[in-house]
């Protein structure tokens, strides 16, 4: 499933995979919050509460999406983070991937702490 992640004027689109977790997060969908940064990475909590999946690990990639069980948090990985040992990210604990950023990961790099975060559905990003 496409969605949108909004940050005031900043918009990324991204694509969510078929896990459990994303079809939580899927269902959960429109969601609010207010943007952390942790290094590269930009997390926040989102209503939706699941455990390690099979397959979850640390090691990202650029553009990875990812939910960390422990802060039910919604994780966007544009580059180190103070956990990683070399250019790729890496979540401070196992996570559960849910999807890939479409849209170009730089643009994450302009969101600033504290800002507001919205996560829609791309299908419904079209409004009169």
């Amino acid at each position: 499933m496409e969605i949108v992640i909004k940050f005031g004027d900043i918009a990324v689109t991204a694509e969510l995979n078929d896990s459990e977790t994303a079809r939580k997060i899927q269902a959960a969908l429109p969601i609010t919050g207010r943007v952390n940064t942790w290094g590269d990475e930009i997390y926040f909590s989102i209503p939706v509460k699941a455990g390690l999946e099979k397959g979850a690990t640390a090691d990202m990639e650029v553009g990875d999406i990812a939910y960390w069980p422990p802060g039910h948090a919604f994780c966007l990985f544009f580059g180190p983070t103070p956990a990683s040992t070399g250019l790729k990210p890496r979540a401070a604990s196992p996570v559960n991937k849910v999807g890939r950023i479409l849209s170009d990961p730089e643009l994450l790099k302009k969101v600033p702490d504290g800002a507001k975060v919205e996560i829609i559905a791309a299908n419904i990003t079209n409004t009169l």
